[in-house]
């Protein structure tokens, strides 16, 4: 028999139907990374130091709380995202009128009318260096986007990192930010998660935030599967009810109050750095699962 061959030109058309035919595989979601004491714990020292060089404290207000924000800052623009400072004005209960700052960082790319936010306030108390209230939230959630910035995340939705000042004046920072924002980008916020006291074990358990709408799944799976029992706590307090109250899905979790709580000894030493990478893992582990995200 006579071998017959196509033209060149009916190749390729052959070729791009076959293409165009063949079912692309679905590309399955990486598993969340876990990190060690290694990508949290220097950020709980960095802000011992800052505190100890500033009067012992990182109160909104101070040059502590000044510094500490610089410090977040450059870890961020280290690592890739689009951060900035964003100022607002608070009036104290002698109608003194304030300056302070919240760190807002944008992880470059996914869908800005679906967003999902994670925060911590990065102020603490006038009495003290409050690196558990709330250097530890704070913390994680900076280790958290470095570790978003380390897989080089490509998330379906946009993922946004905040971290507040004022929160122990009110929830200032998030309040302010909130009202500031325009309502179209207010609106696109499908998710807010808040960590404030993620490093001392006082209660043998983590408390999560829980408003009963399925945000907290992540958490509650991730310390099934390490066997660590969980409390539901309601909506509670910290810079997630600025958020609840304008109708946005909210939740995250503590560890509780211990002894040296808003006093002059939350120092480094009351930091459990075996907790404070259980709370880290957990955010991430969260995190990844509400991103829909995917390595590239």
């Amino acid at each position: 028999m006579r071998k017959r061959t196509l033209p060149n030109g009916m190749v390729a058309v052959v070729l791009l139907l076959a293409a165009a035919l063949t079912p692309t595989p679905a590309v399955a979601a990486a598993a969340p990374p876990t990190v060690g004491a290694g990508a949290v714990m220097p950020h709980l020292t960095a802000l011992q130091e800052i505190a100890d060089r500033n009067g012992g404290t990182r109160a909104a207000g101070t040059s502590g709380y000044t510094e500490s924000v610089r410090y977040v800052k450059g870890v961020l623009d280290r690592a890739g995202f689009r951060t900035r400072i964003d100022e607002f004005v608070y009036v104290d209960e002698k109608g003194v009128r304030h300056t302070s700052q919240n760190v807002i960082a944008d992880w470059p790319g996914g869908d800005d009318n679906d967003v999902v936010m994670v925060g911590a306030h990065l102020d603490s108390v006038p009495a003290g260096p409050g690196i558990n209230d709330n250097g530890s939230g704070a913390a994680a959630v900076l280790a958290t986007a470095e570790a978003v910035a380390r897989a080089h995340l490509v998330s379906r939705r946009h993922l946004r990192f905040a971290w507040w000042g004022a929160e122990e004046l009110g929830e200032l920072g998030s309040a302010a930010y909130l009202e500031h924002l325009p309502s179209r980008q207010r609106k696109a916020i499908g998710a807010y998660l808040n960590f404030d006291m993620t490093g001392i074990d006082t209660t043998g358990m983590w408390l999560v935030v829980d408003t009963g709408d399925g945000l907290a799944k992540g958490f509650y799976d991730y310390f099934a599967a390490h066997d660590i029992p969980t409390w539901d706590i309601g909506v509670g307090s910290s810079d997630h009810v600025s958020f609840a109250e304008r109708g946005i899905p909210v939740s995250g979790f503590t560890t509780g109050i211990d002894a040296c709580y808003h006093l002059a000894c939350d120092r480094l030493e009351n930091i459990s750095p075996t907790v404070q990478t259980t709370s880290t893992n957990a955010i991430i582990y969260a995190l990844w699962g509400l991103s829909d995200g995917k390595r590239s």
